[in-house]
């Protein structure tokens, strides 16, 4: 990883027209095996889909709170996420006492039923919004359409055969978080985060976010550095799980939200990960392993029942 103080641009347009692939493959590359995020334009994605979503997530964020909670997070990792009941305890990154600053709605892919031997399989919880499940499940079916893609640009990149690799997401673990982030008082304490310092467990992180800024990238130096939106893009990063099948090739960097806008801050992530019974290890083509191989649903459970007072075993 080398010290940077920007975050890459990359136009993945020639992925729709099938042209300048190879030139494509270097450019993601280099960001991600140097910074691990970017900025990636001519996605395809209709910017009337973006906007719809964050107009269902500011109408179902106003909702008054007995209304939220009847579908409040469960067992599956569907619905609302109050505020303060996720905590980053496994950060490697910073003593973490506090919760996470941020409330959130959380879509995962649709299952009609609960099947018992796939971990966190399901249907998902609604609000009674209207015309608020028809926006997330357009806006979802388009980004899962686009992570597929994007997963492919980036296991070539990290020197893999993308049609050997991806056999693990033709059903793919996906998930959509609507986030609201109040501001952070003034007065704060310095451990008090939006979302505290961490990587993502995932493969890849799709982010949409309003002007209200907040979110920034951890430096190899210690550094922070802002990444704002930019019209028309998705801040795109690495997760821990890439980064393994990667053979660390493709970095999975630290990241963290602080709201002192005195705004309220909404932004869209979307989540593009293998499905649970993968065992995510370093792929042919990546060079001689340094990771031992994990099943992804087993890790996902230890995440979840680390961070979320849903998901904490109970004796």
């Amino acid at each position: 990883m080398t010290e940077f103080t920007e975050i890459p641009v990359i136009d993945v347009g020639p992925l729709a027209r099938g042209e300048n692939l190879e030139t494509l493959v270097d450019e993601f590359r280099h960001a991600y095996s140097t910074i691990g995020f970017g900025y990636i334009i001519g996605h395809g994605i209709d910017p009337a889909l973006i906007d719809a979503v964050f107009e269902a997530s500011a109408r179902f964020h106003a909702l008054p709170l007995s209304e939220k909670m009847r579908i409040k997070l469960n067992r599956l990792h569907r619905g609302y996420i109050p505020i303060n009941t996720s905590t980053d305890v496994n950060s490697k990154l910073a003593d973490v006492k506090k919760p996470n600053q941020s409330a959130s709605f959380m879509m995962m892919r649709e299952d009609a039923v609960a099947d018992p031997d796939v971990y966190l399989s399901g249907p998902n919880l609604w609000p009674t919004l209207p015309e608020f499940r028809e926006a997330l499940v357009a806006y979802s079916d388009a980004m899962t359409l686009l992570g597929f893609r994007l997963i492919k640009l980036a296991l070539a990149a990290a020197g893999a055969n993308p049609e050997d690799a991806t056999a693990g997401f033709q059903t793919p673990t996906t998930w959509l978080r609507l986030l609201h982030y109040p501001p952070t008082p003034p007065q704060a304490p310095d451990d008090l985060y939006g979302s505290a310092p961490h990587t993502d467990f995932g493969c890849l992180t799709l982010l949409a976010q309003d002007d209200v800024g907040g979110l920034q990238v951890k430096t190899p130096t210690g550094n922070w550095i802002d990444a704002p939106k930019i019209d028309g893009a998705f801040v795109v990063n690495v997760g821990d799980m890439l980064h393994r099948m990667s053979n660390g090739r493709l970095l999975s960097t630290p990241h963290r939200v602080i709201n002192r806008s005195g705004r309220e801050r909404y932004s869209c992530p979307f989540f593009f990960d293998p499905h649970v019974s993968y065992g995510v290890a370093p792929l042919p083509g990546t060079g001689t392993p340094k990771f031992d191989s994990i099943n992804f649903g087993s890790y996902l459970r230890s995440e979840l029942q680390a961070g979320y007072d849903t998901h904490k075993k109970t004796r």
